[in-house]
C-alpha cells in the first residue's frame, strides 16, 4: 500500500491559504459576491460622507464587519479541509496497520 491520495485536498488547503492571506492583505479578488458587495456598499457609504464632511465611524465598522466575516469564512473553510485531509490520513494508516495485523505470521 502507497500513501493515500490527497492531491486534490492538498491543493485546495494552499489556495485557501492564498485567499485568507489575500483577504487579510485587504485584496478583494477572494471574496464571494455578498462579501464583495457588503466591502464595497462601506466604502461608497464612507466616501460619501467624506465627502459631505461627516464621520465616517459607521461606515468603518461595517467595512471592518465584511472583512472579518470574509477571514471567518475562509478559516472554516481551511478548517474543515484540513480535518478531512487528516481523517483520510487516519483511515489509510488504519486500514494499513489492519492489513499487517492479519498477516500469517
Amino acid at each position: 500500500m502507497g500513501k493515500p491520495n490527497t492531491r486534490d485536498l492538498d491543493r485546495q488547503i494552499k489556495q485557501t491559504s492564498h485567499k485568507l492571506e489575500a483577504v487579510q492583505q485587504r485584496e478583494l479578488w477572494p471574496l464571494n459576491g455578498r462579501e464583495r458587495r457588503a466591502v464595497l456598499g462601506a466604502l461608497a457609504g464612507g466616501s460619501y460622507r467624506v465627502v459631505r464632511g461627516r464621520s465616517t465611524d459607521r461606515a468603518e465598522g461595517r467595512l471592518e464587519a465584511a472583512w472579518s466575516a470574509a477571514q471567518t469564512r475562509l478559516i472554516s473553510e481551511l478548517t474543515a479541509l484540513q480535518t478531512e485531509r487528516q481523517r483520510i490520513v487516519n483511515e489509510h494508516a488504519k486500514t494499513r496497520a489492519a492489513k499487517k495485523s492479519s498477516g500469517w505470521w
